[in-house]
């Protein structure tokens, strides 16, 4: 892999190609520029058979310019650095920081690729190859690039093992802040594969991986505590916080969701019709209220001056 690093001190992890991939990508491409080229040839043959030797010749160099070296500097540079034969064999021309190419880079690698891949065969270009560190040839490095592998098979991520759980929880007040990126791949990597390793090389580097571990956290490890038990608890703790600071980042970005109901806007040019206020009614003072006199009781009179007994 190669360490490229960009101008914001980005370290760019892409895998140069080297030459067998290198040489079968240029060598589909010979194939179709000159198949072409021989095609083209033969037409311009048949139609300037009445010309001149001069002008035979002429366009004998123009078709061999345009074919075999025009051809080649137009298609990368539209392609952004994917020839048919680059295509084929998964690779790519970037720029040394990692950037799709351009016409000038395009054009110093097609006009190096004449001298080095067309006039010596390909000699000159092997030799560079093999001696660069990234396999680049001379003309990747007057133009500044580099042909890198876009295919590259995957590896399997093993998972890390969960801590033992009487360690569960015991280090939330743990702070991780410190801790660089490149510890936590070692002890990653070392979590991933301790049980392929020898029980002594493995518990020596458990060890130290835990005493760096503590030199950055600036926290003791708990008495009595395994070196690898302790790092798979600290390791469990990170990705935990690292799962609720994603859950709360998800659910503050979230869109609040909408009413129910929403009124639909007015057409264009509406103006709403005034309501009229209500008018109130007067409503009438009652009387007041006036007792009737008491009306004295008649007595019924007496038939035939009947007594009552006594």
């Amino acid at each position: 892999m190669s360490d490229l690093v960009t101008g914001d001190a980005v370290v760019l992890g892409l895998r140069p190609a080297r030459l067998p991939s290198r040489g079968l990508a240029i060598l589909l491409d010979l194939v179709v520029y000159v198949t072409g080229y021989v095609l083209l040839s033969v037409g311009l043959a048949l139609a300037t058979a009445s010309l001149d030797d001069a002008a035979q010749a002429a366009v004998g160099v123009a078709s061999f310019l345009l074919l075999l070296v025009g051809v080649p500097i137009a298609v990368e540079t539209l392609s952004h650095g994917r020839s048919l034969g680059k295509l084929a064999c998964g690779l790519r021309v970037v720029r040394d920081d990692g950037g799709p190419i351009r016409f000038r880079h395009a054009l110093v690698r097609g006009a190096m690729g004449v001298v080095e891949l067309l006039l010596t065969f390909g000699t000159v270009a092997c030799i560079a190859s093999l001696v660069s560190a990234r396999g680049r040839r001379v003309g990747d490095v007057f133009a500044g690039t580099l042909v890198v592998r876009e295919r590259v098979p995957g590896a399997r991520v093993m998972p890390v093992p969960p801590p033992p759980p009487w360690l569960a929880g015991r280090f939330t007040g743990l702070d991780l802040s410190a801790v660089p990126d490149g510890l936590w791949l070692a002890i990653r990597q070392y979590l991933t594969r301790m049980n392929q390793l020898d029980p002594q090389v493995g518990a020596a580097m458990a060890a130290r991986l835990a005493d760096d571990l503590v030199a950055r956290t600036g926290a003791p490890a708990p008495a009595g505590v395994p070196a690898a038990a302790f790092l798979m608890a600290v390791v469990h703790e990170r990705q935990s916080r690292d799962a609720a600071k994603a859950f709360r980042s998800a659910a503050a970005a979230a869109p609040a969701p909408a009413p129910a109901f929403a009124p639909a806007p007015a057409p264009a040019g509406y103006v709403p019709t005034p309501v009229p206020a209500p008018v109130a009614t007067p409503v009438p003072t009652p009387a007041p209220y006036v007792a009737p006199a008491p009306v004295a009781p008649v007595e019924a009179p007496r038939a035939g001056g009947f007594a009552p007994p006594a």
